[in-house]
């Protein structure tokens, strides 16, 4: 049977990758390839990145598995698939990293796995949160969240709480459509009904039609989705103008609509919001304390640590730990097989890794944005216990 010139050419690419990273594991410092955001107006999901990293790398030496580490560092400037991918086999065949992380945009890591696979190197992916990410390649394991891990369990708290009716509003992409689909699910199943769905578009940040059309509707509460930045400032602001709190509308939402990063430069227009998310920087734990303290004296208190320095933090981690197991063995193979079942206490609280799916089980939060100490701050006041990706879940049944 003869190969195409196309088919010749993508075998000995992933033999090449698949080469290079076996070689790499000579090598004595440990590498590790750090894809994000570190320009543009999402530029603080890298700086929060290098933060949780460079905290956890303090804290143990500058070691993991007792091995001196090198982070290569690579900016996609937000949601860019192409350069994501490209940047990826740069990584592995030209610095020739033995493991791959970061990851803040789901197009992105969907672009990266299918390299991830070729090459045979493990991928740690710290926030991405489309839930088909994990199983788009068996070398990626995430230490972040599902949209739909953090959207069902608002749905349940709502109607727990005599919410019965809800509009939908979600960025119009991969993520906002999961959150749509677990909350609609949940909402429903439980007797609540979803009298309205808005899909907005990711680059207009102009949300005065979209909430008028909102307020003629009259619905007893909204809920909606936008990722962490400059969308949900900009939706309070109008949310707040045309008075719909006093119209009778309850508002709810996900957790990057109060993203620690951005709270206080939100301002006041966030109070009384409740959200559902798996991490606070209120969050009351000893270790969450120490982490706080820790990140503050390292990085000053104008930054406060997000769910993304957490998550940071949480793969380096969980690396560590993999390694260990390993003796410190980072072929792909065997880097994914010591990450499945992992278990440990992060500053968000006890989290694991699901052995089966290979995606983050964890407990999601529901909090209120209130005054604490002059600072605005996500208080948790109800929680879910142990909640795995929805999506995943359905599909094992």
């Amino acid at each position: 049977m003869k190969m195409t010139k196309r088919s010749l050419l993508a075998t000995a690419t992933a033999a090449a990758l698949a080469c290079i990273a076996g070689a790499a594991q000579a090598q004595d410092a440990l590498k590790i390839g750090l894809i994000g955001t570190y320009s543009g107006p999402y530029a603080d999901y890298g700086r929060q990145f290098d933060a949780g990293v460079a905290l956890y790398l303090k804290e143990h030496g500058g070691k993991i598995a007792g091995r001196s580490v090198e982070i290569v560092k690579k900016d996609t400037a937000g949601p860019n698939p192409d350069a994501s991918k490209r940047i990826a086999q740069e990584l592995i065949v030209r610095d020739k990293v033995q493991i791959l992380t970061g990851l803040d945009f789901s197009p992105n890591a969907y672009a990266v796995g299918a390299v991830a696979t070729q090459a045979k190197i493990p991928t740690v992916v710290m926030n991405a949160s489309s839930s088909a990410i994990t199983t788009s390649s068996p070398y990626v394991a995430r230490l972040s969240f599902t949209v739909q891990q953090v959207s069902d369990p608002m749905a349940r708290w709502m109607l727990k709480n005599g919410t019965k009716e809800a509009y939908v509003v979600v960025a119009d992409y991969a993520s906002g459509t999961d959150s749509l689909t677990a909350f609609k699910k949940a909402f429903e199943q439980g007797g609540g009904k979803v009298v309205g769905e808005l899909r907005t578009p990711m680059n207009n940040p102009d949300f005065s039609a979209y909430v008028q059309r909102i307020k003629d509707a009259k619905p007893q509460s909204v809920f909606f989705f936008f990722p962490s930045g400059v969308m949900p400032p900009a939706f309070l602001k109008v949310w707040k103008e045309r008075g719909m709190e006093e119209a009778g509308i309850k508002l709810y939402a996900t957790g990057e609509a109060t993203d620690d990063s951005y709270l206080e430069a939100t301002g006041d227009v966030a109070l009384g919001l409740v959200t559902s998310h798996h991490y606070s920087y209120g969050h009351p734990s000893a270790k969450n304390q120490k982490f706080v303290k820790d990140f503050e004296a390292q990085f000053g208190t104008s930054m406060r640590p997000s769910y993304f320095a957490v998550t940071a933090y949480d793969a380096m981690a969980a690396i560590d730990l993999a390694l260990k197991k390993t003796g410190g063995n980072v072929s792909g193979d065997k880097v994914m097989e010591a990450l499945k079942g992992l278990a440990f206490e992060s500053p968000r609280g006890p989290i694991e890794i699901d052995a089966a799916t290979r995606d983050i089980v964890q407990t999601v939060y529901i909090r209120k944005v209130e005054k604490v100490g002059g600072k605005l701050v996500n208080v948790e006041f109800d929680k879910f216990d142990r909640v795995k990706d929805p999506a995943k879940e359905a599909a094992a049944k």
